[in-house]
């Protein structure tokens, strides 16, 4: 009855969509819950810069263990470096709640290298050569972009600033790239 009052009324009912059979509906929700095969972690760089997001980390506590591990060697070698440096003033070295920033001052500018937790990345900033996000591949942070790791481009900048060679890759979380 309400059917033909509305239809008299000018509205239309919308087309009817055929029904799928119960085995059909059972089927595709099998299929829906079906877990996707695990992904293998690339090693060259062209396979890197066309990563999709790839999650190294079972779990965030994992994460936040690796992230901590890696920014408190970070930031130790980096109190290191300044306490040695004489012709580096204005300096200071600070870590807390996941952020660590070196500054160093003019005119050699801030660093910034935090973690990331709903991308499982840490972020540097760098006033050498910008804004940069590392995955955690292979057991080191690596730009995908790129294939740069972390550690590497550090040793690179830092080596410039304190004017003697400096070697990121003892703290952790450091694995050189293998050739």
């Amino acid at each position: 009855m309400l059917r033909r009052l509305l239809v008299r009324n000018g509205f239309r009912p919308a087309p009817s969509v055929p029904r799928m059979s119960y085995a059909n509906r059972i089927s595709r929700s099998v299929r829906r819950l079906e877990a996707p095969a695990a992904p293998t972690i690339p090693t060259n760089l062209n396979s890197i810069k066309h990563l999709a997001h790839y999650s190294s980390f079972p779990n965030k506590a994992t994460f936040e263990e690796v992230c901590d591990q890696t920014l408190e060697s970070l930031t130790d070698l980096f109190e290191e470096l300044v306490e040695e440096a004489d012709h580096l003033e204005g300096t200071d070295v600070n870590y807390s709640d996941g952020v660590l920033t070196v500054q160093f001052g003019e005119p050699y500018g801030t660093y910034v290298i935090n973690r990331q937790t709903p991308n499982e990345q840490i972020w540097l900033s760098s006033p050498t050569s910008g804004p940069k996000r590392y995955d955690f591949l292979n057991g080191a942070w690596v730009y995908r972009h790129d294939g740069v790791h972390l550690h590497e481009l550090l040793s690179d900048e830092i080596s410039k600033i304190i004017k003697k060679p400096v070697d990121f890759q003892q703290c952790s979380y450091s694995r050189a790239p293998k050739n």
